[in-house]
């Protein structure tokens, strides 16, 4: 699915250049369950940009499905996100005071789909995450564990190929982060869809297929 070569990264601050990636070769297949590991500043989230299309390479190539990212306009780059990338954050980022229900039909709302579409494909995602009982409850009457479900049926609600998770255990407990990493692998086996996660927890990354670790802008160990 993801094949990234000699993809380099520098970034200008203050008439200084700083490698954020140097030179990394990278490829995740089809269904993969793949933990990236490093310390801060060690490339692992610009890395996780670069797979976003959130940010783009300084030299390499990208290539999503056979398609080379780096080509793509800006425009283009928004298209694919919309319908083959999923995104999970630490911080949740859902919109308080709103329903679980209208937080995961937003996507759908970019996607100009109609009321009732939207609806059932909503409803069919929180039921996928354990949680069409709790569609018509606020995110604030919801435990964290709860609200990073919601983040993740918003993520998978345009049926994503690939889901990009940034730390989603961060702001939880051991038994809530246990039950989200359950929830991620489930997804990974029975729904077929390819993850990424970045974590700084050794516990967490054990339940991915393989751990990748970077130091330095580049990957350093990788391993079953």
């Amino acid at each position: 699915m993801i094949e990234l070569k000699n993809i380099t990264r520098i970034y200008s601050t203050g008439g200084a250049e700083v490698r954020a990636l140097d030179g990394i070769d990278m490829t995740i297949e089809n269904g993969e369950f793949v933990a990236v590991m490093g310390s801060s500043g060690s490339g692992k989230s610009t890395t996780m940009n670069i797979l976003g299309c959130l940010d783009a390479p300084s030299s390499g190539s990208y290539l999503f499905e056979g398609l080379e990212v780096t080509s793509l306009s800006r425009s283009q780059k928004a298209r694919l996100r919309r319908r083959y990338l999923g995104f999970v954050f630490q911080g949740f980022n859902l919109l308080s005071r709103t329903t679980a229900l209208e937080n995961v039909e937003l996507p759908l709302v970019y996607r100009g789909l109609g009321k009732k579409e939207r609806r059932n494909m909503a409803y069919a995602a929180l039921d996928k995450v354990g949680l069409a009982d709790r569609a018509m409850h606020t995110t604030t009457e919801m435990s964290g564990g709860q609200q990073q479900r919601v983040a993740i049926a918003r993520a998978i609600v345009c049926n994503p190929f690939l889901l990009l998770a940034d730390e989603p255990t961060g702001n939880l407990d051991s038994a809530r982060s246990n039950e989200i990493m359950q929830l991620l692998t489930s997804l990974q086996a029975e729904h077929g869809i390819t993850v990424v996660m970045v974590t700084h927890e050794p516990e967490m990354a054990l339940w991915a297929s393989r751990t990748i670790e970077f130091r330095d802008g580049k990957i350093i160990k990788e391993g079953h």
